[in-house]
């Protein structure tokens, strides 16, 4: 059989599928590196080869007892041949309940993870700075972006202090949390080597689910139909699995009800800023409880769903639907406190910076330097936004009632036409210098 020139990824996409034996493999021109990570079928269950084996060595793996992360426990000493794999479980406010069958999972697999509680430094690091810059990417408010910095950060400090070369992770070659990942963690230590076995396997979601049922781990998602991704400030609905243009997922949302099922009295909730950050949620003042709040408070109110077209890393279109009652609530009012409290021109300036954060966020740059150097021009904006602003939560939307500024640029005093303020004639010579230059462009026909 001759070889398929520049083909051999169709060629071994091909073979998995059909699970050629060796001896037809055999027959074929095709590179021996394809060889590695090859999958077969054998006694009637799936069995993998790793690219490489590292026994004796010690990887520490991010871990979060979904079914990625947990089955790279397994595969990172069955195939991989680790001797010591140290499970890494972040707490970005999943809730109790996730990180229950995280640790309940890594029981059953003889695993001992290491837990940090870190939703407070996800609030006042990340989320916080997400709010000053109005983070959104094409209606995406970054939370999974931003999570998997401070995930893959962690990871890494377990390495340096176990001694540790190698980290993993559970990200597909298809999605955006791989580079977020791997770019972190290179950055914290230049020298570390990261190993990624869903995507250097070719792994589909059907041979993962097999071979987490060999050992008695059921991979259906927990709740709903597609499972996802959660932090307290947005729920990822099925990361990358949906599909369609259409289907609709009702029972994957776990913090929003319906609009059309959302109370019939609005709620008002009153938010108070402070250089540009919510220091106050109703009587609420923890940093954590304050989102944790909104995202009750908005869900029941309907507030928060999301589902847009979203352009990945790669450059390929996906569906995503999320939900982030919290900070459709915060963005919102933020936004709305900012166009109060700063100028026409800092404002035009601050939207492109904006929208360059969130990009570069969401594109797993934030240890960029331009990402710092954008957060100091924020920074020295957000200190004129100080406020509060009240908000009406019916049915879905969010609408401002109220605002209060001491840094106010907000002036009817002068630009009412019901007082007196300025006199109008001094505008007279302003609009004269500024009709100068149509004057002449009305003469030469431009």
């Amino acid at each position: 059989m001759p070889f398929i020139n520049n083909s051999s990824k169709l060629v071994y996409n091909d073979i998995r599928e059909r699970w050629l034996k060796p001896s037809v493999l055999s027959t074929l021109s095709i590179p021996k590196f394809l060889y590695s990570s090859l999958s077969k079928k054998k006694e009637g269950f799936l069995e993998l080869n790793a690219p490489a084996r590292y026994d004796g060595e010690t990887v520490v793996s991010a871990y979060s007892g979904g079914l990625d992360s947990t089955l790279v426990t397994i595969l990172l000493k069955e195939l991989y041949g680790f001797k010591e794999v140290i499970p890494v479980l972040v707490d970005v406010g999943q809730g109790t309940e996730e990180i229950q069958v995280a640790f309940e999972r890594a029981e059953k697999l003889n695993l001992n993870p290491i837990f940090f509680d870190a939703k407070e430094e996800f609030v006042k690091e990340y989320v916080f700075r997400c709010i000053k810059a109005n983070g959104s990417y094409e209606g995406y408010p970054i939370g999974t972006s931003m999570s998997r910095v401070l995930i893959a950060s962690k990871c890494v400090e377990v390495a340096k202090k176990y001694g540790a070369k190698y980290i993993a992770h559970g990200c597909t070659g298809k999605g955006n949390d791989q580079f977020r990942m791997e770019i972190t963690a290179k950055y914290l230590d230049p020298e570390i080597s990261v190993i990624a076995p869903v995507r250097e396997l070719n792994l589909t979601r059907a041979v993962e689910e097999e071979y987490l049922r060999k050992y008695g781990i059921t991979p259906k998602p927990r709740k709903g139909k597609l499972g996802g991704d959660i932090n307290l400030w947005s729920h990822s609905i099925g990361s990358g699995q949906v599909e369609d243009l259409e289907s609709q997922y009702p029972e994957d949302y776990i913090w929003t009800v319906p609009p059309e099922e959302a109370p019939e009295k609005p709620r008002e909730v009153v938010i108070e800023f402070k250089s540009g950050v919510p220091v106050r949620v109703d009587d609420v003042k923890d940093p954590v409880e304050m989102i944790l709040y909104l995202n009750r408070v908005g869900g029941e109110n309907g507030v928060g769903r999301i589902d847009i077209l979203e352009d990945g890393i790669i450059g390929l279109k996906s569906r995503e639907l999320y939900e982030a009652p919290a900070a459709t609530i915060l963005l919102k009012t933020h936004l709305d406190l900012e166009h109060l409290t700063l100028t026409k021109e800092e404002l035009r300036f601050k939207r492109e910076v904006d929208r360059l954060w969130a990009d570069m966020v969401y594109h797993a740059m934030w240890y960029h330097p331009l990402r710092r150097d954008l957060d100091a021009f924020i920074d020295s904006c957000e200190q004129y936004v100080n406020g509060t602003i009240w908000v009406k939560l019916y049915k879905g939307n969010v609408d401002i009632i109220k605002r209060e500024s001491s840094s106010s640029l907000f002036s009817p005093e002068m630009r009412s036409l019901k007082r007196a303020g300025f006199d109008q004639r001094d505008s007279t010579g302003a609009v004269r210098i500024s009709s100068l230059l149509y004057q002449l462009l009305g003469k030469l026909g431009r």
